[in-house]
């Protein structure tokens, strides 16, 4: 082990202990810096670096008692904390906050945006109808009786392999009559 790669272990270890303030301060003023340049790196502003960075060593004080060395070094560790606290921002970044969605009722379709619905409607019908029995139950208690795979597993006592592999035979089956 390297001197750097045990003194940063020795630091988690007293933040994890003792909560010693002192130690995070130095786990702080050595990664908080390469994590934002990390970030920054990877696409982010340097604003939104800057706060993620923040939540990153926050996590790292909170959470220092996850830390497994068997599995990966401090800044290992460390550096994924950072990429999947990036990947939360980028997602709460495409979700429209709740002031941005359109409130009040929406415009009426036209007519000819009506009747291509209900034949697209209709044909999906009969592709459902059209499955074989153990497939078409399937996918009414997945989609139409908004079921998980588990839970249809325990109402039918069938292996959540089968139920898994039923409604992906039937899916395909109806993308391929659906085009």
């Amino acid at each position: 082990m390297t001197p750097a790669r045990a003194e940063w272990l020795d630091e988690i270890y007293a933040v994890r202990d003792r909560q010693d303030q002192a130690a995070f301060a130095r786990l702080f003023a050595h990664f908080a810096p390469r994590v934002k340049g990390f970030l920054m790196r990877s696409g982010a502003s340097a604003d939104i670096a800057e706060e993620c960075a923040q939540e990153v060593m926050a996590t790292i004080w909170r959470k220092a008692a996850l830390f497994d060395p068997a599995r990966a070094s401090v800044a290992t560790w460390i550096f994924t904390i950072a990429r999947n606290r990036q990947i939360d921002m980028i997602r709460r970044a495409r979700r429209p906050e709740p002031e941005d969605l359109p409130w009040g009722p929406d415009a009426e379709p036209d007519q000819e945006e009506v009747l291509v619905l209900q034949e697209e409607t209709n044909k999906l019908g009969e592709a459902i109808a059209a499955l074989p029995e153990k497939q078409r139950e399937l996918i009414q208690k997945a989609y139409f009786g908004d079921l998980s795979h588990s839970e249809i597993a325990e109402q039918t006592g069938l292996p959540l392999g089968t139920i898994k592999s039923r409604i992906r035979l039937a899916l395909d089956r109806l993308r391929h009559t659906m085009r």
